[in-house]
């Protein structure tokens, strides 16, 4: 990564599993990073052992809960209050296996892994461009090719599968998507943005699973560690600088799914939109 000094990161879901490895490593580097999640104690906890393994102290915590634009919005502005910049945004946490609806009746996978992220990237653009040159990461998964669309509809309403795993498909098509219209819209204001394919790791995603059947469905995935260094590849790499709206998968670029269109994009983005208008 190289040195990382005078750099600002936000990384959502850096309390556990692939974001807490992901903000080590940034802080490793010199880096300042916030970590946002929704539990205030695991946040602290895990923003003071990341600061205790480096030795970086810079590493601070924000409460955020997808679940809830209220708390997006509130994440937003705490951030802006701090007054630092923003070089990279990592929107990286995400709930798989659940059923549900968020607080704001939108679909459960789709609302925390897509429409919350969503919503922070969206308060967070105008300071983007302010910091440039400025990147946002967006963690998806090989499980969008696995979605042929986007049903709209059916984003508001509970999830109907009994495992999750359609609609936890259909919100990584949608991160997918998202990554590559923010690549157009942010067109020449300094920001680029990405999305990857983290490898299939074991991490707290799969928490919801039942224990008889975790260990077999995650002993060959791998480790946090190695999941993260796609993440922090797209953070990083300076060859990436310039480079936006791509797909990578282990630190490669890789071509998306055939659904992954611009009209696609543009249609989730107006959508997306009017969801999220405060």
């Amino acid at each position: 990564m190289g040195d990382l000094a005078g750099l600002t990161f936000l990384v959502t879901g850096g309390n556990t599993g692939i974001g807490l490895a992901t903000a080590r490593g940034l802080a490793s580097g010199g880096a300042r990073v916030h970590i946002a999640c929704r539990s205030p104690d695991k946040g602290r906890v895990a923003a003071g052992r990341i600061a205790a393994e480096t030795g970086n102290d810079a590493v601070g915590f924000l409460p955020l809960d997808l679940a809830r634009l209220a708390s997006v919005r509130e994440c937003a502005q705490a951030f802006l209050a701090l007054g630092q910049p923003l070089h990279v945004l990592i929107n990286n946490a995400g709930v798989g296996g659940r059923r549900g609806l968020t607080a704001d009746g939108f679909e459960l996978a789709f609302g925390v892994n897509h429409l919350g992220h969503f919503a922070l990237t969206a308060a967070l653009a105008g300071h983007l461009a302010a910091s440039a040159p400025a990147r946002v990461v967006t963690v998806s998964s090989d499980a969008h090719y696995q979605a042929g669309g986007v049903d709209f509809a059916a984003l508001r309403r509970p999830t109907r599968s009994l495992t999750g795993l359609r609609e936890y498909a259909a919100s990584k098509l949608c991160n997918v998507l998202f990554a590559q219209e923010l690549a157009r819209r942010m067109e020449g204001r300094g920001v680029t943005s990405s999305a990857l394919h983290p490898g299939v790791v074991a991490s707290d995603i799969w928490r919801r699973v039942p224990w008889p059947v975790r260990p077999l469905v995650t002993r060959r995935m791998l480790t946090t560690e190695q999941g993260a260094r796609t993440s922090l590849y797209c953070a990083t790499a300076p060859e990436l600088a310039a480079v936006t709206g791509r797909f990578y998968d282990n630190c490669r670029e890789r071509a998306p799914s055939p659904a992954a269109t611009p009209e696609l994009g543009f249609q989730l983005w107006e959508r997306s939109e009017a969801w999220t208008a405060a």
